[in-house]
């Protein structure tokens, strides 16, 4: 049940995205082209977005009740601001400007059946992959 839960959040999520044209590079680079013809539709979709998402996540936090499907929310406790995140959030910045997607969109696209997002898809698990591995070779002893 918790598999199908989670695939149900995921389809609704990805029809989401192909309805809001996020999955479309163009329509999002054209978000980012603040200094060109900049088409501000995106901006809407992340503020209704934050509309839904903020009181469910201020409820979660308030609420004594948990997940159908999980011991628990799992809502992100650190609030420090640290060269770590800055790094990984220019990182994905910059990724996201140059190819004009981003993980959730990448793969709600895959159902297009487009090359270049399988290519995107493939190369960010490599990247993941990459990214486990110099972990874990760091914490070792």
């Amino acid at each position: 049940m918790r598999v199908a839960a989670a695939a149900a959040a995921g389809v609704v999520f990805g029809v989401g995205l192909a309805i809001s044209e996020m999955v479309n590079p163009a329509k999002v680079l054209a978000f980012l082209d603040l200094a060109g013809h900049w088409d501000p539709s995106l901006a809407l979709v992340m503020g209704g977005g934050l509309v839904v998402a903020a009181p469910a996540f201020a409820w979660a936090r308030r609420a004594s009740a948990r997940p159908l499907f999980a011991d628990g929310f799992q809502i992100p406790e650190r609030g420090a601001i640290d060269g770590r995140l800055l790094g990984g959030a220019a990182i994905f910045g910059v990724g996201w400007g140059l190819g004009g997607l981003c993980p959730g969109p990448a793969l709600a696209g895959l159902a297009a059946g487009e090359p270049r997002l399988w290519i995107f898809v493939l190369a960010m698990a490599a990247g993941a992959l990459v990214h486990d591995g110099w972990v874990a070779a760091r914490s070792r002893p």
